[in-house]
């Protein structure tokens, strides 16, 4: 007979990632595979303990891994973005006209803004991050700006675009989960999304005074802008690449068609502006490009992308969800929030517990559709039974989940980022000032109540009291 686990074995999968994730990082010095198998591991001795056969933990593992398919096939594709934008010119144009345009006072907030913009056109703080991220991360390093500031601007852009777009699937599944309007989630975002990303800004505003016009290399810009020219063909025409991108994918048709189309008309644009041979193209969208000028700095910036770049953060999905999916159906996720909801008196302890739960998920598996999904489906009966309106579960698991994320260094998305970019995620994510930020303005508002709209009284019965937990999908 299957049982559910007592709250302190529980805790074993996810004391086990954190523990072995140390080691990983502080003695091993090895990547997050290991510690995320042995989480694997502990979890499904602990469901075999529980009575669950090899089979059924199998299916666990089997639909969890199916939730993250999509998300697959979008790095991939991604990958051959990278490649063919660095090879038709586009990203090298942006570099090029950004060394020459951006003042590097305002370098950082300028950053964060632009892959803001993008990123809400886009719907993806990945493809964001990955085409106009990159390209800032080039200008940045060559301004001597230190890199951990620039990925913490480039990330806080990106996923404050990614939160408020009604494209994003995250700012989609969230309201899903429970119940919510898909403009009403977004327009109550806007309570802890705005005043966040403005501190953000000012936050890096501040940073870029103290510290990038002292440290503008000047010698090491010009070098970069004449291996620029003299590599590539450098037109401003090149930068509607990233204008028709946002067009394309703003006309709401499905994500993968809409980025393959994107990645086919840089190969075109490739072969018909640079001259690159239909060889050059697919060989970019495998191994990614490698640049070969004169400059080992500007071949360090410029050598990115291609499917087989995708490889380790594709490896690192497909585990980190087969965990989820075994911590969740072996009901480790359950006891676990549980044992939290019974310790809920408040509206503030109820934001929290919410909060806490989100990214209990997020450091048990880095994963950000079950980040969100989990915590979503367990609390949203608590919510009902004291009259406290959905939306404000959506707006807090997107805090924590579709943002908060980002502060797991073995999470998905950092992983992602510090493959991409080449940083390190324990040098940038104290720099993500925006998941704080947004994570404690929904704290303040829920021991404040402001911003914290109730139900109507005939939305929760005596009836919805008693249920501990309703799903709405």
């Amino acid at each position: 007979m299957n049982k559910q686990p007592r709250f302190l074995l529980a805790l074993l999968p996810l004391l086990s990632v954190i523990i072995s994730a140390a080691y990983a990082i502080m003695v091993w010095e090895i990547s997050m595979f290991l510690p995320l198998m042995i989480g694997l591991a502990v979890a499904s001795l602990l469901g075999f303990l529980n009575g669950y056969s090899w089979n059924e933990l199998q299916d666990f593992m089997k639909n969890g891994v199916s939730r993250a398919l999509p998300a697959v096939f979008i790095l991939f594709v991604i990958g051959t973005i990278v490649g063919n934008w660095m090879l038709s010119g586009t990203i090298p144009t942006i570099i090029y006209y950004g060394l020459e345009f951006i003042n590097p006072t305002l370098f950082l907030p300028t950053v964060a803004i632009t892959t803001g913009i993008v990123a809400i056109s886009l719907g993806s703080s990945f493809t964001s991050v990955a085409t106009v991220g990159l390209a800032f991360m080039a200008i940045g390093s060559s301004m001597g700006i230190p890199s951990a500031h620039i990925v913490g601007a480039i990330v806080s852009g990106a996923f404050f675009g990614d939160k408020l777009s009604p494209l994003s699937d995250t700012t989609n599944i969230a309201p899903a989960m429970v119940g919510a309007n898909l403009f009403d989630h977004v327009r109550h975002m806007l309570w802890d999304t705005i005043p966040a990303f403005i501190i953000t800004l000012l936050l890096f505003w501040w940073l870029g005074m103290n510290t990038s016009t002292s440290n503008i290399q000047n010698g090491k810009v010009n070098n970069i802008m004449d291996g620029l020219m003299s590599s590539f063909t450098i037109h401003p025409t090149l930068l509607l690449l990233p204008l028709l991108t946002i067009l394309i994918i703003a006309r709401r048709y499905p994500a993968l068609p809409s980025l393959l189309i994107v990645s086919a008309i840089g190969g075109v644009v490739a072969f018909f502006v640079q001259g690159s041979s239909i060889n050059d193209i697919a060989t970019v969208m495998t191994d990614g490009y490698q640049a070969d000028t004169n400059s080992e700095a500007l071949n360090s910036l410029l050598s990115r992308g291609g499917i087989t770049s995708m490889l380790s953060t594709i490896g690192l999905v497909i585990i980190a969800t087969a965990l989820g999916g075994v911590l969740e159906g072996t009901k480790v996720f359950a006891t676990l929030l549980e044992g939290i909801i019974s310790k809920i008196q408040s509206t503030g302890s109820l934001i929290s517990t919410t909060i806490l739960s989100t990214l209990v998920v997020a450091f048990s598996c880095g994963e950000q559709y079950l980040s969100i999904i989990l915590p979503a489906r367990g609390l949203v009966g608590s919510y009902q039974q004291k009259g406290i309106d959905p939306k404000n579960l959506s707006r807090s698991v997107e805090a924590a989940g579709t943002v908060g994320i980002n502060l797991v260094p073995w999470g998905v998305t950092a992983v992602f980022i510090s493959n991409i970019l080449q940083v390190s995620p324990y040098s940038f994510i104290p720099f993500i000032f925006f998941a704080y930020l947004v994570i404690a303005f929904n704290l303040f508002y829920g021991f404040t109540g402001i911003s914290i709209p109730r139900l109507p009284k005939q939305n929760f019965s005596s009836e919805e009291q008693h249920t501990p937990l309703r799903e709405s999908v």
